[in-house]
């Protein structure tokens, strides 16, 4: 009896699933070549579960970084329901710095992933994009930031990010650069 391609998965089948993923996380930070046999022993699965799950090291490296993005992107409401807006914003900055640096090893993952002629294109951002949106407009309306400011325009402004090297004592230089962003973005606000 085949599965429907949307049915839930059974509970064992689900745990199955997420333990690949937490184990293909920790191997593919610390190796983007792991080796998918490596990951399957380790998850405790057999090479059938595996690719059952997933069929190729591109289909695994996909759905880490859809599921990394999104743990990201679900942060932000956490943040924005339990602190002041702008303590949410720059608590989430934070985070996403952490992500980008401790997740190195996992973006030569992707890239080696997407790069090939006929590979997968990268997902897009939406999960963090819309995040940032949420974060935005509720600092917008307490009137911490300049007003205008969108998604995009601050997803670009924090690009830097991505430029720090995660092998050297990158904290101090992420703190920097996010603060710069977060002077730039209280510069014009109407609660100010």
């Amino acid at each position: 009896m085949q599965q429907k391609k949307d049915a839930p998965l059974r509970s064992d089948a689900q745990r199955n699933r997420e333990r690949i993923l937490d184990v293909a996380v920790a191997e593919l930070t610390r190796c983007a070549d792991a080796p998918l046999s490596v990951i399957a022993k380790k998850a405790g699965v057999g090479q059938g579960t595996f690719y059952r799950n997933f069929p190729n090291r591109e289909a695994l490296v996909l759905e880490i970084y859809r599921h990394e993005m999104q743990q990201v992107a679900d942060s932000a409401a956490h943040l924005v329901a339990t602190l002041a807006p702008e303590q949410a914003l720059r608590a989430w900055m934070d985070r996403l710095a952490e992500f980008a640096m401790t997740k190195a090893g996992l973006a030569d993952a992707i890239r080696q992933a997407t790069s090939t002629p006929g590979s997968p294109a990268k997902p897009a951002h939406t999960p963090v994009t819309s995040a940032a949106e949420i974060l935005l407009r509720a600092n917008e309306e307490a009137g911490t930031i300049r007003p205008g400011v969108t998604a995009d325009d601050f997803l670009l402004a924090i690009a830097g990010l991505w430029q720090l090297d995660p092998h050297d004592d990158w904290q101090p230089r992420a703190t920097r650069l996010l603060d710069l962003v977060m002077d730039g973005l209280r510069a014009g606000a109407t609660g100010r």
